[in-house]
């Protein structure tokens, strides 16, 4: 059966309803997947007029109700948006309801009632105002699944990306990486690939310093006590890890398919690879929820500035859900 793939609307005042009802004017999704809107009916209609799209909103109260057929947009209607809902602006109804979907989308993929969760843009601001306050949806779906370590996963064409760390400066980065960490997000990374299929996935370790290390010559030793100690406990289970390579010619190798996934040790590291590739084609992953739960997401945010002119570029959104679909759990039979 094609996954079942919830589509949470985001911020109803930003591009989210714009880029999901194109995205799911494309054939192909429906070819690999069962997409399911978690979401507001009339925000999807609205876009619909503005995008001039010829597909049908089906409401449905449950997963099971849905057609999944294209032409056909299925929404699981949660009623928390008022009609006239203003376009661009902040607005805690708006907040509060990104919220509301989010949580949704976590109970179904609990309840295995859905197979990943793909989530359009929400605005800070307006969640706060909503009375979530949170930093974003990486930080929510961590408090609702009651989840301590997890992990922001980066794909673009050709090259997937995990990182030891991400939102912190340089130095502290360097500090807090250690062997532990190391080899959580190896066994992460292995997990997640395994489980979406790649019995035995290839991965490398990039290395903190340029060269790295080269033996020594560069840095303070970190490579060999910061990340090998991980690299080895983690072979010793099986996995196949290894590194730490150069940074400067480990990502062409991945690319060229000489690994499945590269693990980067801070934020630029991985991500500029990724954004070189192909912004557009870019997808922000977090993996390592309990439950198994996987989260893809567009690597854009609510754009307030360009909304409800059908401008709104849905590319993001056709890489997050293609991701949705590679890495959703498949059956065990497809592992042996």
């Amino acid at each position: 059966m094609k996954p079942i793939i919830g589509i949470t609307m985001g911020d109803a005042s930003g591009i989210g309803p714009e880029i999901i009802v194109k995205a799911l004017h494309h054939s192909q999704v429906y070819e690999s997947c069962r997409p399911l809107v978690i979401g507001d009916p009339i925000m999807l209609e609205r876009a619909l007029q503005i995008v001039k799209g010829t597909a049908s909103i089906h409401i449905i109260s449950s997963p099971q109700d849905g057609r999944y057929e294209y032409g056909s947009i299925d929404c699981l209607d949660l009623r928390l948006l008022a009609p006239d809902l203003a376009y661009g602006k902040v607005s805690a109804e708006a907040g509060h309801a990104a919220y509301v979907f989010v949580e949704k989308a976590v109970e179904l993929a609990m309840a295995r009632q859905i197979d990943a969760i793909c989530t359009a843009p929400l605005n800070k601001e307006a969640l706060h105002k909503g009375g979530h306050l949170y930093p974003g949806h990486t930080e929510i779906l961590a408090g609702l699944t009651h989840t301590e370590d997890y992990s922001m996963m980066l794909t673009a064409p050709k090259l997937k990306v995990i990182h030891l760390t991400t939102h912190v400066g340089l130095i502290q980065a360097i500090e807090m990486i250690n062997p532990e960490r190391t080899y959580k997000v190896i066994k992460l990374a292995h997990e997640t690939l395994q489980r979406a299929g790649n019995v035995k996935p290839r991965i490398a370790v990039c290395g903190i310093n340029p060269h790295a290390g080269e033996n020594g010559l560069f840095g303070y030793g970190e490579e060999e006590h910061k990340l090998m100690p991980g690299i080895r406990s983690a072979a010793e289970e099986g996995i196949n890890v290894t590194g730490p390579y150069p940074a400067d010619t480990l990502f062409y190798r991945a690319v060229k398919g000489d690994f499945d996934i590269v693990v980067a040790c801070y934020h630029d590291q991985g991500h500029i690879p990724i954004k070189v590739l192909g912004i557009e084609a870019g997808v922000n992953i977090t993996i390592g929820l309990n439950g198994g739960i996987i989260r893809t997401s567009v690597d854009h945010g609510t754009a307030f500035d360009i909304t409800g002119i059908g401008i709104a570029d849905e590319r993001s959104m056709l890489a997050a859900i293609h991701a949705a679909v590679e890495l959703a759990p498949k059956p065990i039979d497809n592992l042996s």
